[in-house]
């Protein structure tokens, strides 16, 4: 399953289960998982939330970018991208043609997994409301680079799993 760029790209927003569906398809692909909000973490030495509070959003934009661009060139397992990756047109670019999979949750799924104490920089006022808006704007991003959707509404982290494998037409390694 030799390839010149990641096997599984995850996109969606907060809440849709790409780190841990991105862990179960690594684990049956035998590949391994790489996220990009993690890459950010380790090259920022802080957490998202921090970078979202001490150097601003677009900051954080940029090293997203740069740690997006650095795991497409270079990762060839499952690729879980941060929930904002999409807003950049580079970014969606460099997405073109690959092997896209987006998780679209239900608002009612991600409040329930994201929660509404969790530190997520976007959804700290009123997050119901600011989900909704947030995916009025992402959702065509969203679409417009994913070779497929898969809906995680009602399914356990194992049956999305097995939705992507067979959206991809994967087998498993």
């Amino acid at each position: 399953m030799s390839t010149d760029h990641p096997l599984v790209v995850l996109v969606g927003p907060p809440g849709a289960g790409k780190t841990t569906v991105g862990g179960l398809l690594a684990e049956r692909l035998g590949v391994s998982l790489r996220d990009t909000d993690a890459d950010v973490e380790a090259a920022a030495g802080k957490e998202v939330a921090e970078i979202f509070l001490t150097d601003g959003e677009d900051h954080f934009r940029d090293l997203e970018a740069e740690a997006v661009a650095s795991a497409v060139a270079t990762h060839r397992g499952v690729l879980a991208l941060g929930g904002g990756a999409v807003m950049r047109p580079a970014t969606r670019e460099l997405l073109a043609g690959l092997p896209v999979v987006f998780l679209d949750v239900a608002l009612a799924d991600a409040v329930h997994r994201v929660g509404l104490d969790a530190p997520r920089p976007l959804l700290a006022v009123n997050p119901r409301k600011q989900w909704r808006t947030m995916m009025e704007t992402r959702r065509p991003l969203y679409t417009g680079v994913a070779r497929t959707v898969v809906a995680t509404e009602g399914r356990t982290p194992e049956e999305v799993t097995l939705a992507v494998l067979t959206a991809l037409e994967l087998t498993e390694a």
